[in-house]
């Protein structure tokens, strides 16, 4: 089984930046796709950020030209840098990893304070 591990999560004002980082272990063959989901309160989870083993990616509309999706493949780590947050980007945070099957992480909060 692949086991990921994310930090990061945390309370920051509005206006403020955040770092998310998700490292993968365990039964690793070949990892893929990496991303970020978030789920609000009584809202669906969510398409955050994606990028492929050669680092297209993706995001969603609310938050292009704020967030911006990395990783390091030799670590098989994804991260997830957020800036001028907004208190709708308040959420739990899932990181996903595709190797094979798909894992997810255990989720971190994210309170943004107005």
């Amino acid at each position: 089984q692949v086991q990921l591990v994310e930090s990061g999560g945390g309370l920051v004002q509005a206006g403020g930046s955040l770092r998310l980082s998700c490292a993968a272990s365990g039964r690793i063959f070949s990892v893929n796709t990496m991303g970020w989901y978030r789920q609000a309160p009584g809202k669906q989870r969510m398409l955050v950020a994606s990028i492929t083993r050669g680092g297209s990616t993706n995001y969603a509309d609310s938050v292009k030209g704020r967030f911006t999706i990395s990783r390091d493949n030799a670590k098989n780590t994804v991260y997830l840098q957020m800036n001028s947050l907004k208190p709708e980007d308040t959420a739990v945070y899932y990181c996903m990893v595709a190797s094979g099957g798909t894992s997810w992480g255990q989720g971190t909060q994210v309170t943004v304070s107005s």
